[in-house]
């Protein structure tokens, strides 16, 4: 019984370990479609979302039968789910995706990795205690990585558009949401319940505006593969194992180890794409992303409610 926290603990941040790798190679399989094939972020999200959570949603049927409707029968529950659907996963998809187009896989994946600093400030509002000092730290560091990733240190212009940098943060502050707002959901409902759900809500909502039965771009295998690999890898396996590290390890923990994915979708963009990352790029990612390790020692010292 002593070891069960523990090799939850692992099993938790296993998890968040792929969906974070998944996350990377799939932000790059969109930039593939949007730049190759024509396809756009909405209609592609559209699709990602009804896919996924209509697979999801008949695996939690085949397994445990009309209790994959009890989520809507009770009001609060009623209400949170349709939040987190469209507040939550809907919007941290399309705003991640839209940056996307506006810039590259890998810097809008560093610029929504400001996620855990919103996370941070949460907490510290809801505990009603202010940030330590190493969590001061992490944010400077963090502010100073995001300036020179979109500078390059020429303070009188930006290496991405205002738009890109806009859209960014707008995916940084709606993945904090999605990371803490359905932790009280999931005490209640399996991961898989809680996920398909809100894929398919948010899916359905989003196709009054993306009219997802309109095909547009190019498709041939190579449109397929990367857009099968979207759906099943970085949608549904994703997403997921995110929400079921989210019990395990915290909100605040998995979105943490989740770093992995700026690298991920930066050592693909590179490899696959061509896209030419300057020796700053690499620093600014670095100096991001040392806000993680920071806000990990952060977080031992000062344990968060959840």
């Amino acid at each position: 019984m002593e070891n069960s926290p523990k090799a939850a603990q692992k099993k938790g941040l296993i998890l968040a370990l792929f969906a974070a790798i998944f996350w990377g190679v799939a932000g790059n399989c969109a930039q593939f479609l949007f730049e190759k094939k024509q396809l756009e972020p909405a209609w592609l999200v559209t699709w990602r979302l009804l896919l996924a959570g209509v697979i999801l949603l008949l695996v939690d049927f085949k397994g445990h039968g009309v209790k994959v409707f009890e989520i809507w029968k009770n009001k609060k529950d009623i209400i949170s789910i349709l939040i987190f659907a469209t507040v939550g996963m809907l919007a941290v998809q399309f705003t991640y995706f839209y940056s996307i187009q506006l810039s590259n896989a890998a810097t809008a994946t560093v610029i929504q990795y400001l996620g855990p600093l919103f996370i941070v400030a949460y907490f510290a509002i809801k505990n009603r205690k202010w940030p330590i000092a190493i969590e001061f730290l992490s944010l400077a560091l963090a502010l100073s990585g995001t300036f020179l990733l979109v500078t390059h240190g020429t303070v009188d212009s930006l290496v991405i558009s205002p738009e890109a940098l806009i859209w960014g943060i707008l995916s940084a502050i709606t993945f904090a949401f999605y990371s803490i707002f359905p932790v009280d959901l999931l005490v209640r409902f399996s991961p898989i319940r809680v996920t398909g759900w809100a894929m398919l809500i948010g899916g359905i909502f989003f196709s009054f505006y993306a009219k997802p039965w309109v095909i547009m771009g190019i498709w041939d295998l190579e449109s397929f593969a990367a857009f099968l690999f979207i759906v099943f890898f970085g949608s549904i396996l994703s997403f997921l194992f995110f929400m079921s590290s989210l019990p395990l390890i915290g909100a605040q923990t998995a979105s943490l180890i989740c770093s992995v994915e700026p690298l991920s979708a930066a050592f693909m963009a590179v490899i696959w794409l061509g896209v030419s990352l300057t020796f700053l790029d690499w620093v600014s990612t670095f100096m991001i992303l040392g806000t993680v390790a920071i806000l990990t020692l952060a977080t031992k010292r000062k344990k968060l409610s959840i």
